[in-house]
């Protein structure tokens, strides 16, 4: 199991897509939040292991489920994707703030916005809605064990990576094999965006002319074929 310090100090440079181009190229599945699902806060970057809850009408739920986190970890509330109910707002953000969490993400809506903001704890929602819950329902007996976010259900076995391009979901074992290949990609990039900014071509670099030729004899050979044949990256 990644080291908690490791996992933050190695996302630190890196972005989710360089996370989501890494499970590509260890040909894990892409367990991605919808595009819908962003940062409240312009910036927010962060990683986590996941601690997952269902939401029933009442915030008890989440006041339990924090008594059994760490510093670092990101809660992941599933309330159904709920457009009609805020779930959160600044009491459970700073609730969770005080338990040094690192991030919420809500499969739903949040509300006090403004609170939300002088905060500046990293939430990531599918919006903002004044109203909230009016209901109460009973709790299923894994509520605290498995979140469903979109299509992806997410437990305590999954590390949580956000920011401003969205959430992935990566399972913890994969955690220190992702991160290193995200390395790789990302100071291969680093290399290919210097040599742009001196006059060398993302063509010339990717030897595209080239590809191109190939192409022509082998109409089954892709780019991405090519690219991991001469070492590049751009894709993943």
């Amino acid at each position: 199991m990644i080291p908690d310090d490791v996992l933050k100090t190695g996302f630190a440079p890196l972005s989710t897509a360089l996370i989501a181009d890494a499970c590509v190229r260890l040909d894990l599945p892409i367990r991605a939040a919808p595009a819908t699902l962003q940062a409240l806060i312009s910036g927010s970057h962060r990683v986590g292991r996941a601690v997952p809850v269902r939401h029933y009408g009442s915030v008890d739920i989440f006041l339990d489920v924090l008594e059994t986190t760490q510093p670092g970890d990101i809660l992941v509330i599933d309330n159904g994707g709920r457009m009609d109910e805020a779930c959160i707002g600044d009491l459970v953000v700073l609730e969770a703030q005080a338990a040094g969490l690192a991030a919420i993400i809500v499969w739903g809506v949040h509300r006090d916005t403004t609170d939300l903001l002088r905060i500046g704890f990293p939430v990531f929602s599918l919006g903002r809605f004044p109203v909230g819950p009016v209901r109460l329902d009973p709790w299923d007996d894994d509520a605290t064990h498995v979140a469903q976010i979109g299509s992806v259900a997410v437990t305590r076995d999954d590390l949580v990576f956000a920011d401003d391009d969205g959430v992935l979901v990566v399972a913890a074992v994969h955690g220190e094999q992702v991160l290193h290949t995200a390395h790789a990609l990302w100071e291969r990039e680093r290399h290919q965006a210097l040599a742009i900014h001196q006059g060398i071509t993302l063509r010339d670099q990717v030897q595209f002319r080239a590809y191109l030729a190939r192409r022509h004899t082998d109409p089954s050979l892709t780019f991405r074929q090519h690219l991991r044949q001469i070492g590049g990256a751009i894709e993943e």
